[in-house]
């Protein structure tokens, strides 16, 4: 063959042979084909042509002669087209002679990562590099030594970062603020720097962080304070600015281990490999040499490294609903993508060190047919600092399903859902006095609906109520305040305060009078999918409040007219605890099917009644929802009892038993629901649904607003709905639905006094 016909994956500079790569030992057996033994396992290549060409590839041989050889009777251009396959599959290389004088064993570890030998054998022509180290207690010299055995000459001290190929950037803390300048310094000269830390009990090696290309420091250190929140709270009591000093704790065995591992990696670097691990912070437990990978993923509102102003202009845009086809309907909704496919796309949200969410794991108190899952703090809860919150039983983010990934799934969102509506900082804000604003404002009382006598008994009442069910103070309509748009879904502005739109906003911001909760908050598989769930849950709590403090009868549900073997095993399960599970129609004027699943010990003392609720076009769903729910509430009193801190919750479980709560039961004389009583129109678009809704709570004298909190850096959608008019199930006892409403369903025959309401502010 001519030079011109060779394959470009044969051609090489000088005069190339050619030999299996050698990290791969080839043995043939005539007539049983050709096997290349590796740390990874055994290649089999069969066939009569393979036979013969292996054992000409053992690198004495140029590529000229290997065709002339015609293993096989095949032709010079059938040689050639099965040698390009082998090259290209990364079996075989083609290499230089003579090849220089490097051990074998160095030039097979470079042929396992399909690096070109040629390129990192020469001492001579391997980069430099730079080491920097940023703390008191950072020995340098081993790692320079681990540098200098891998071949890698050290740049003098001082060096500028543009001099070298690659920085080393040792540190005893990942948030060491001196870190900043060193961030600033490579991103001016464009280069890159690897991070570790070499000297404690957990190495931390990476990422190489690319000024242009990857994630920035900034970024890194965003994620990292999330994780550490007390100790962040600890610093500013005590008057430290940054990280908290540690002592130390090393082995030299582990420093020498840790700074051969720095120089593996920057070999690597240098010698151009590239693998996803680069843009993690590798972590290794040497007290169990467990090791693992977090990723780390660019912020794109980072203000070091991107654009401040994106989650502004994202709410400066009308919410525009586009067409979102269900693709499935299985566990609790009709979903844009399944549970699995929403888990591997944002499993990387989940991490100690870069995630959102700490961990994702099973409720360790919960049987495993309950299917609960807990994914870390619930932030929605009032989180302010070392004193912590009060615990209960939504104390943390949770997970339900009729099915461990559901409820795995479910935890993700419900973290993502509380992270992604905390302030940051850099949500879009109009200061002005709500009497300045004019009509395109909304009075946040006509969300929150908290009723005269409620503030002017605020003192009291929060003196003897948990925090959830605490009333602020008065609303100040002249004051200036910050605000945040809302939209309509047919793309009418509104304006509502950002500090009742967002958890942890700061007093600077004004949110005296104002009480942020998770009400109609939701995330999903699709902006649309997470509007339709918050407005579910908006229409769920809402007729929950008309139920449960007007204390009105409402009749129960057939749950066996459903087909459900799911639900049929709940009840089984339930019983072999010594419980009663049963359920409740509470559904409202709004139509859509809300159900109550309750359920109560028989077997001791106290009955410790908890709930659970669903809301859902569907009512197999809903049914579903609320016994998933009311599964994932049932650890809590499966373990302590009626000893949790929040007072309303522990007062429930102590004294409520059904004789003394008689709307509790389903309504004596009036039919058990069935399945067929609930009508349901299935459409095949979420987009659909959402609008259906809208209409209906138009119909009702409110309308669907909608701000879109997804975060940049997060990616998977949030909206929090807002429905003015329509009750959180909280104790708000403004005049309208709560009072109206039962009398309109024939529940009762006039409205309920202010006193004679339910006594048990709804806890969950």
């Amino acid at each position: 063959m001519s030079g011109s016909t060779v394959p470009p994956a044969l051609q090489a500079a000088g005069a190339p042979v050619l030999a299996f790569k050698r990290h791969l030992r080839a043995e043939v057996h005539a007539g049983k084909g050709a096997y290349l033994f590796s740390e990874q396992g055994v290649i089999s290549m069969r066939g009569a042509r393979i036979e013969s060409l292996a054992p000409l590839l053992d690198g004495t041989r140029e590529l000229a002669e290997v065709l002339r050889a015609r293993p096989a009777g095949m032709t010079p251009e059938e040689v050639a087209a099965t040698l390009a396959q082998l090259v290209d599959a990364g079996l075989v290389a083609v290499r230089p002679a003579p090849e220089p004088a490097v051990d074998e064993r160095e030039l097979a570890y470079w042929d396992a990562c399909g690096v070109d030998t040629a390129s990192v054998t020469s001492r001579a022509t391997r980069p430099g590099v730079r080491l920097v180290a940023v703390g008191e207690d950072i020995d340098t010299g081993v790692v320079e030594r681990a540098l200098a055995g891998a071949g890698l000459e050290v740049a003098p001290a001082g060096t500028a970062p543009a001099a070298a190929d690659l920085s080393i950037v040792l540190c005893s803390d990942y948030l060491d603020p001196r870190l900043g300048e060193i961030d600033a310094e490579h991103r001016r000269t464009g280069r890159p720097w690897l991070l570790a830390r070499p000297s404690a009990a957990q190495v931390w090696i990476g990422p190489v962080l690319r000024p242009g290309e990857s994630a920035c420091w900034h970024c890194l250190t965003n994620r990292l304070w999330g994780h550490r929140h007390a100790e962040a709270c600890a610093q500013r009591l005590l008057g430290h600015e940054g990280p908290a000093r540690r002592p130390a704790a090393a082995l030299p065995s582990l420093t020498a281990a840790a700074a051969h591992l720095i120089a593996l990696e920057a070999s690597k670097w240098l010698a151009g490999y590239r693998h996803d691990g680069q843009q993690s912070v590798w972590v290794l437990d040497t007290l169990d040499m467990q090791g693992k990978q977090h990723e780390l993923r660019r912020r794109p509102q980072c203000p070091g490294c991107g654009d401040t102003g994106l989650m502004a202009a994202q709410a400066a845009r009308p919410v525009v609903l586009a067409p979102a086809r269900k693709t499935t309907s299985t566990g609790g909704g009709h979903r844009t993508a399944t549970p699995a496919q929403t888990l591997e796309r944002y499993r990387h949200l989940i991490s100690p060190i870069t995630g959102i969410v700490k961990e994702v794991r099973p409720d360790p108190a919960a049987p495993p047919f309950l299917n609960s899952y807990r994914s870390g703090l619930n932030v929605a809860r009032g989180v302010t600092g070392m004193a912590g919150m009060q615990a209960g039983l939504r104390s943390e983010n949770g997970g339900k399903g009729v099915s461990p990934i559901d409820a795995e799934v479910g935890a993700l969102c419900e973290a993502v859902e509380r992270f992604s509506g905390n302030y940051q900082g850099d949500e879009l804000r109009i200061r002005a006095s709500f009497e300045e604003l004019g009509a395109e404002a909304v009075h946040p009382n006509d969300c929150m609906l908290f009723a005269e006598r409620q503030y002017r008994d605020r003192s009291a009442w929060n003196r003897a109520h948990g925090l959830f069910q605490h009333v602020p103070e008065r609303f100040d309509p002249v004051a200036p305040i910050d605000w945040t748009p809302v939209w309509t879904v047919a793309g009418r502005r509104r304006l509502l305060p950002t500090g009742f739109l967002y958890y942890g906003v700061p007093a600077t911001s004004g949110v005296r009078g104002l009480h942020a909760d998770s009400n109609g908050t939701a995330a999903g598989s699709s902006l649309e999918d997470a509007v339709l769930q918050g407005t579910l849950e908006l229409v769920e709590r809402d007729a929950v409040a008309l139920w449960w403090y007007n204390r009105t009868p409402v009749p129960g549900v057939d749950l066996a007219t459903f087909g459900d073997g799911w639900l049929e095993e709940m009840t089984g399960n339930y019983a072999g605890l010594g419980r009663e599970l049963w359920v409740l129609d509470v559904t409202s004027d709004l139509g859509v099917p809300v159900f109550v699943a309750a359920s109560r010990r028989t077997d001791g003392p106290h009955e410790h009644i908890v709930f659970g609720f669903g809301a859902h076009l569907d009512p197999r769903i809903a049914v579903r929802r609320a016994v998933s729910e009311l599964n994932q509430m049932l650890p809590d009193v499966l373990t302590g009892g009626h000893e949790v801190d929040d007072p309303d919750a522990a007062r429930w479980l102590k004294y409520a038993t059904v004789a003394n709560q008689p709307y509790l039961r389903p309504a004596a004389g009036t039919p058990v629901r069935t399945a067929a009583d609930f009508a349901f129109v299935h459409r095949p678009d979420v987009r659909d649904d959402v609008m259906a809704l809208a209409r209906t709570l138009a119909e009702a004298g409110s309308e669907l607003l909608v701000l879109d909190q997804t975060r940049p850096d997060v990616g998977l959608p949030v909206a929090k709905v807002l429905a003015p008019g329509l009750r959180p199930f909280w104790s708000r006892f403004a005049p309208g639905r709560l009072f109206d409403v039962p009398v309109r369903l024939g529940r009762l025959a006039e409205p309920t006094p202010h006193e004679g309401l339910n006594p048990f502010p709804m806890f969950l």
